[in-house]
């Protein structure tokens, strides 16, 4: 199968490039993958139970919103395909790919399928530690996103805990202190991987404790449907003294696994593997290849800021295969000479304008 645009992924950024490349009539195929990541298709906002920060939604389940931006995309004429994307070969245009069978992440299907230009929102894993009682409690205290989550009700006001040591951790704890009644940072070494300026910065704050040489063991929380966590295990990792300490929270900071492993060697990358796009752009080193969303933003990682950049991606294709379209632009450019009046170079109301 050949195709004008080829989308691969399925969260904010996906779904915004695909609705603007519908719009723009590209028929674009979006690949949304099956369980990519481990993750149902609709990605991070998926695993989260509530979104207060998306304009237009004052609170809505994160897989509702994903469900209705799936929706809004397929409403506009996408064509999403649940399959997931084994192999690229960009070296050349057209693009070539090849997909998994369903269910099998093991294989190759033989057929090869090609497209003109490609927009990658494949996203990015937050790293968990997998820790006992981490699964139970995800999404009702267990979180890897404070901005997207620290204003719950159920965070408001109560003991959190963040896991890290480095600068995000930081921007982290000191957003959670002004929604908690106390922050601990867990860091398991006995200094912190921040910039002096950030380990200070989180030091002087009088809602932050700052527990060194500590990890977590153990996630504990209510025994119902819908439990909320009221616990974390702790330990020292030099005493082996172990504690339970009061925590309705637990935000992972430990960094985030972007979901490029079918793109090394073809496109750049940064030293953690995210997607590198040309400054207030979505273009790749690639020509005809653009980024989108978490895959190449390791800083703000929102879902409005991926449906942004999906935007911009979307915007930036469709203007980019319009100038590779040559002989479409010469029809349209000779159609329209076509229906221009014979005038000898004079324009008619001149021509026939007695006052001239």
């Amino acid at each position: 199968m050949h195709s004008k645009i080829v989308i691969i992924g399925s969260g904010p950024a996906a779904h915004t490039a695909a609705i603007y490349a519908a719009r723009a009539e590209l028929k674009p195929v979006l690949y949304e993958g099956f369980l990519a990541l481990g993750i149902a298709a609709g990605g991070q906002l998926t695993t989260t139970d509530e979104v207060e920060n998306y304009p237009g939604f004052g609170n809505i389940k994160g897989t509702e919103l994903m469900d209705q931006m799936r929706a809004q995309s397929e409403a506009c004429g996408t064509e999403i395909v649940s399959q997931t994307v084994s192999k690229v070969d960009l070296s050349q245009r057209p693009f070539k790919y090849w997909l998994h069978p369903m269910g099998d992440d093991e294989t190759h299907e033989p057929d090869v399928h090609t497209a003109d230009s490609l927009i990658i929102a494949t996203g990015a894993k937050a790293r968990r530690l997998d820790l006992p009682g981490e699964d139970k409690y995800w999404g009702n205290g267990v979180s890897a996103c404070a901005v997207c989550d620290g204003s719950l009700p159920i965070f408001r006001e109560k003991p959190l805990v963040v896991i890290g040591g480095g600068d995000s951790a930081v921007e982290e704890s000191v957003y959670l202190s002004k929604k908690a009644s106390k922050v601990t940072v867990l860091v398991r070494r006995d200094v912190m991987r921040a910039s002096k300026v950030n380990a200070r910065r989180l030091a002087a704050n009088p809602k932050v404790e700052i527990r060194y040489n500590t990890t977590a063991t153990q996630v504990k929380g209510e025994e119902k449907d819908r439990a909320l966590m009221t616990h974390l295990r702790i330990k020292n990792v030099k005493t082996g003294k172990e504690e339970d300490i009061d925590a309705n929270g637990l935000f992972y900071a430990v960094g985030h696994e972007p979901a490029t492993h079918l793109f090394k060697g073809q496109l750049k990358m940064d030293e953690d593997g995210y997607l590198i796009t040309d400054p207030g752009t979505a273009k790749t080193n690639v020509e005809g290849v653009w980024a989108a969303g978490d895959v190449q933003d390791k800083k703000y990682r929102q879902a409005i800021t991926s449906a942004g950049i999906g935007c911009v991606a979307a915007l930036e294709a469709e203007k980019w295969l319009a100038e590779q379209d040559v002989s479409v632009g010469n029809e349209l450019e000779e159609e329209k000479d076509a229906r221009k009046p014979q005038t000898n170079g004079q324009a008619p109301e001149y021509r026939s304008n007695p006052l001239l």
